[in-house]
């Protein structure tokens, strides 16, 4: 059963995918008024996709007014943040904040560590629109690092990371967000816009793929994970071991100095007034 479609909302979420299964409950739980989008309108969500192509403005005319708009599917390149916006707003008035959710792997530069305010790639086709996103409309893009909790298992991604034991000697830092805490930056900088700002969003740690790689190799297996599975997770643990014996690592995690690139998230926490629930990947 279709829900009615509202005509003010306080946050219109453009893309109810995995992060709005943790977003909807708790704006729900603070009366934050909101709608959703999907490409089909499934789960009394509005059907919407946007066509970057098309100066149709019709579907734009269905959705509500917004005092913040999230965007939560990428938008690439130069052309799409301007047309997006220019469309809504054509629409529905220039009223609104624009927040966009990246991703932290722009940082990929020789810095150490790396603030909202360090040097990032800014050839990257994300990071362009991101930019851009920021130019026209003053918006606020939060680059988040790993995200996981419900279904995004991190333990359940090693095999997809590494094949062989050499790429496993490549991993280094990596960093997390839980979706739990995602839901509370975008609530945070609905309440508290920072105009025309790119933020890094983690949990304020660092974590070691070694470290990761052996702790998930001890663990259960999850019900229906097969032979082959449960296998190939100890041959991971037995890699690091290794390794560790190749570099002269004597314990887990490894030293900061051998991590290569990390993430410094203090900023956004700072600014906000509010610090992470889930503080350690669990």
């Amino acid at each position: 059963m279709l829900r009615q479609k509202p005509h003010t909302v306080d946050i219109l979420i453009l893309g109810a995918g995995w992060t709005s299964t943790f977003l909807i409950p708790q704006l729900e739980t603070e009366s934050i008024t909101h709608a959703a989008t999907t490409t089909t309108g499934r789960d009394g969500t509005i059907p919407f996709k946007f066509d970057p192509e098309s100066s149709n403005e019709e579907p734009y005319k269905q959705l509500p007014s917004a005092r913040t708009v999230l965007i939560t599917f990428p938008l690439k390149g130069s052309g799409p943040s301007k047309h997006i916006t220019t469309l809504y707003r054509s629409t529905h008035g220039e009223e609104n904040h624009w927040i966009q959710l990246g991703t932290s792997g722009i940082f990929n530069q020789d810095s150490e560590w790396s603030t909202e305010d360090s040097p990032y790639d800014k050839s990257d086709v994300r990071a362009i629109a991101e930019d851009e996103l920021r130019e026209c409309v003053g918006g606020c893009v939060l680059n988040l690092s790993g995200l996981y909790g419900g279904v995004r298992k991190p333990r359940m991604w090693i095999p997809r990371l590494a094949k062989s034991k050499d790429d496993v000697r490549r991993r280094k830092a990596v960093h997390f967000v839980h979706g739990e805490d995602v839901a509370r930056a975008i609530i945070a900088t609905h309440g508290n816009f920072t105009p025309g700002k790119r933020w890094v969003l983690a949990d304020l740690r660092v974590y070691d793929w070694y470290d990761l790689i052996m702790s998930f190799s001890a663990m259960t297996g999850d019900e229906g994970e097969g032979v082959e599975e449960a296998e190939q997770r100890l041959l991971f643990g037995k890699w690091v071991g290794e390794l560790m014996i190749e570099e002269g690592v004597k314990a887990l995690p490894r030293e900061l100095s051998m991590l290569g690139r990390k993430l410094d998230s203090r900023g956004f926490w700072r600014e906000m007034g509010i610090w992470p629930r889930h503080r350690r990947l669990a």
